[in-house]
């Protein structure tokens, strides 16, 4: 019955022009092979192909894909035509509370006020957590990327390269549910502007305190690799975290920087990226341990 219930989901979505893809049971990973498992085969014959440009409004491939499990439903928001305003509620961090923090809806009906605009109506979810997801049709012939925060505290927005976790799937903390089934509604045009005009620079972090012991290309690697994870929105962040923290080992075998300093700067870019203070330490470990026994001889890089 689960099965069904989330194949008649993803066909609805597809219905709609929606391109989608399974998602880990009860998760909001995808399910479909990363390029590490890929075996060059169907859609990857000719090399790895990313869950974006795997992502199908076909019913023949959704049946195909939803008979071997119970997959939540993801949406490919670029190749579906939609961006998509993710207001999140605050997250505790660290065991503090955060009620002083706004939501992304309290942060988003301030936006829309001083753009004297009422908030747009449109199709609307309410995700597990309590945030909303609205949905808005991009202007034909313009890219918008996802963003993470630029708009407002706890705002984020799905485009391309974003995905977004479609009603009817479930997690373990509740299930994706539809409030507002109104057609969606076209991108207002002050907000297309907020997200074609690039964000003015906000109070960035501490510049990286790296020992005298650093040479001068791992403190650069450290500073473009920390900030790169820090960018990086929601279904990709934490496999750039394993990128950037394997690319750092390197320079930590090869004695040009200290491991401290770079699970330091890592955990702070990784928390910044949203991930949780545990799965950031999990994931550096592992990372900077694999790279240290696979790490060449500096000679020989």
């Amino acid at each position: 019955m689960r099965r069904a219930h989330l194949l008649a989901a993803a066909l609805a979505a597809a219905a709609r022009g929606w391109h989608v893809h399974p998602l880990r049971p009860g998760g909001k990973g995808s399910a479909l092979h990363g390029e590490r498992a890929c075996p060059h085969t169907g859609d990857c014959t000719h090399g790895h192909v990313k869950w974006e440009q795997r992502a199908t409004t076909d019913p023949d491939r959704i049946h195909a894909a939803w008979s071997a499990g119970p997959f939540n439903v993801g949406i490919a928001t670029g190749p579906s035509g939609l961006v998509v305003v993710d207001l999140d509620v605050p997250k505790e961090k660290d065991g503090k509370g955060s009620e002083d923090a706004p939501s992304g809806a309290t942060s988003f009906a301030a936006l829309c006020e001083r753009a004297g605009q009422p908030v747009p109506l449109t199709y609307t979810v309410r995700t597990p957590s309590g945030g909303l997801h609205l949905y808005y049709a991009a202007p034909p012939g313009i890219h918008l990327r996802s963003s993470a925060r630029t708009l407002a505290p706890n705002v984020d927005t799905r485009a391309w390269g974003g995905n977004i976790v479609a009603p009817g799937s479930t997690t373990p903390h509740g299930a994706y549910e539809v409030i507002n089934d109104a057609p969606v509604t076209k991108l207002p045009g002050w907000l297309l502007h907020q997200l074609q005009t690039p964000p003015k620079p906000t109070a960035a972090p501490a510049p990286l305190v790296i020992p005298g012991a650093a040479t001068r290309r791992a403190t650069v690697a450290l500073e473009r690799e920390a900030a790169a994870v820090s960018g990086t929105s929601e279904g990709g962040r934490n496999n750039r975290l394993l990128t950037g923290a394997r690319a750092m080992g390197r320079f930590v075998a090869w004695g040009e920087i200290t491991r401290d300093v770079v699970e330091e700067a890592f955990q702070a870019a990784g928390e910044a990226a949203g991930l949780s203070s545990a799965e950031c330490r999990t994931t550096i470990r592992s990372a900077l341990n694999w790279s240290l026994r696979t790490a060449r001889p500096r000679e020989a890089a």
